[in-house]
């Protein structure tokens, strides 16, 4: 990690940039709470006829895995925070974050209206937007180095936690948006459609793991989601113990790759691994 400061000259630029975080973090926070069911409406796992149910697919994560949500709000307002210091304002990490994370925020909070207006269908494609744009800020997180510890854990942290939950909730969320559309499988066994999709998420959990040189955040967030798919269908409805298992197994590959990619040969070109 650099700790030498930024000798970048600030400009209305950044702080526009830091506005549209700031901003965004507000409206984010705002959708959450009205995700919540607090402000009257419905839990989202309650909308749209409750397709993101913890019992309405084999690919959905028990209820408890929803919890991981407030980390990452509280990461995410903290990082917000932070680059609107005056200290914060020229690194050049955030001159190529800020927008990513102020359209992550916003993509947030507009795939909690779609669930909540009950438009599941349109919540499909902006969860998939939301996976890009959180892959393109990990790309500048490994590439641009962090400044500081704290840095690290509020931006690497939080943003590897950001992406690891929502690899996890785009399978859970396609799918529910599958099934609540009438889709048979074309015949083919649900479960051997549910261990697909938790292979690919597996698989993408390796990928991150090794392209990020075993970042542990993105790890946490992944496993968490998968471990609470597998504490769905191994004691609540619908069951499926092969399901079970095979969320297990793909938790356990993603850790394994994490510790592997920690403890190999680093390309010296990229950053160096933190959160």
């Amino acid at each position: 990690m650099s700790s030498t400061p930024s000798a970048a000259t600030s400009t209305g630029r950044d702080l526009v940039r830091q506005l549209s975080v700031a901003v965004s973090a507000v409206l984010a926070v705002i959708g959450a709470f009205i995700g919540s069911g607090a402000a009257g409406g419905q839990q989202v796992q309650d909308a749209a006829g409750g397709a993101l149910a913890a019992d309405a697919t084999l690919i959905a994560p028990g209820g408890g895995a929803f919890s991981i949500w407030s980390l990452i709000y509280a990461g995410l307002v903290a990082y917000a925070i932070w680059q609107f210091l005056p200290s914060q304002r020229t690194e050049a990490r955030h001159r190529r974050l800020g927008y990513l994370v102020a359209a992550s925020l916003l993509l947030n909070a507009a795939w909690i209206l779609s669930i909540q207006f009950d438009q599941l269908w349109l919540s499909v494609p902006i969860i998939a937007v939301l996976l890009v744009v959180l892959i393109a800020a990990f790309r500048v997180c490994r590439a641009v180095p962090p400044t500081s510890r704290v840095d690290a854990v509020l931006t690497d942290g939080t943003l590897g936690l950001y992406l690891g939950w929502v690899c996890v909730a785009t399978a859970a969320n396609v799918t529910a948006a599958l099934v609540a559309a009438g889709f048979d499988g074309w015949g083919i066994a649900p479960e051997v459609w549910s261990v697909t999709v938790i292979a690919i998420a597996g698989i993408v959990g390796v990928a991150i793991a090794v392209w990020g040189q075993g970042r542990i955040a993105p790890t946490l967030a992944l496993g968490w989601g998968l471990a609470w798919v597998a504490v769905a269908r191994l004691t609540d409805a619908p069951a499926s113990t092969v399901t079970g298992i095979a969320a297990l197994v793909a938790v356990l590959a993603v850790v394994v790759a994490t510790v592997w990619a920690r403890v190999s040969p680093r390309d010296t070109t990229a950053a160096p691994a933190t959160a």
